[in-house]
């Protein structure tokens, strides 16, 4: 923890020492607003729920995240700075879990700012606080997962315009595995329980549950899982 913090900390305010993340934020806020009022019809459906609200944060997240992960190791290769950092005394896997962390504060506060839509719902209505606090739940845990991934490409290239394209294309890849069109093709070509193992590695799978307030301890572990394993490997390809 001692080594974890001072990286956290420099890590996370370097965020804000560059336009890029309040440009990032309020692109965010006004595209998850936008996409709530426009495509949702959050006033038309007459319904005091923030479900159309949410479920457009799988697909914004595949442009927000890399966004935000294509720099933590690709910046430090491009300009030689990786070497100096671990030549400091701070193992790798400190320097992983510091870099991890305040990225996925940063984005977290980004999701935390949409609180306005939450009080929004408490005036218009009587909301059911329990599935929207599932929802925000869901969501960060998600987004901790989209970023394991994007800061493992990270760590295997040194172009950023390359982390954040291979990062779109997995990320999406394993959202798309969790819809019936992709489901139907998969039940076509393999066994039942082939297909549906492999749907539950979908990260919208496990995301749709908490959506409407159902917090499994499967859908928990997954996104923990998801975060876990791509954190080691990222420590692993960088010890290599």
């Amino acid at each position: 923890m001692n080594q974890i913090y001072p990286l956290f900390k420099r890590e996370f305010l370097a965020y804000f020492r560059s336009p890029v993340a309040y440009v990032v934020i309020v692109v965010f806020l006004v595209a998850a607003v936008g996409l709530s009022f426009f495509v949702a019809n959050f006033f038309k459906a007459g319904v005091a729920s923030l479900e159309g609200f949410f479920v457009f944060f799988p697909w914004l997240f595949l442009l927000l995240i890399p966004a935000s992960g294509m720099r933590l190791w690709s910046e430090e290769k491009r300009a030689g700075t990786w070497e100096l950092l671990f030549t400091l005394p701070v193992s790798t896997s400190a320097a992983v879990m510091g870099k991890f962390l305040a990225a996925w504060l940063f984005i977290s506060l980004a999701i935390v700012l949409t609180f306005p839509m939450a009080i929004t719902v408490g005036y218009l209505g009587n909301p059911d606080w329990g599935v929207i606090a599932a929802s925000y739940t869901g969501s960060i845990l998600m987004a901790g997962s989209y970023l394991g991934v994007c800061s493992l490409t990270s760590a295997l290239t040194k172009n950023q315009v390359v982390s954040f394209i291979i990062s779109v294309l997995v990320l999406a890849i394993i959202l798309f595995l969790g819809f019936s069109v992709f489901t139907d093709f998969l039940n076509a070509w393999l066994p039942v329980w082939l297909a549906d193992a492999i749907t539950n590695f979908s990260f919208y799978t496990h995301y749709d549950s908490m959506l409407r307030g159902l917090v499994h301890v499967q859908d928990l572990l997954f996104f923990i899982s998801v975060m876990v394993s791509t954190v080691w490997m990222n420590i692993v390809v960088l010890e290599r």
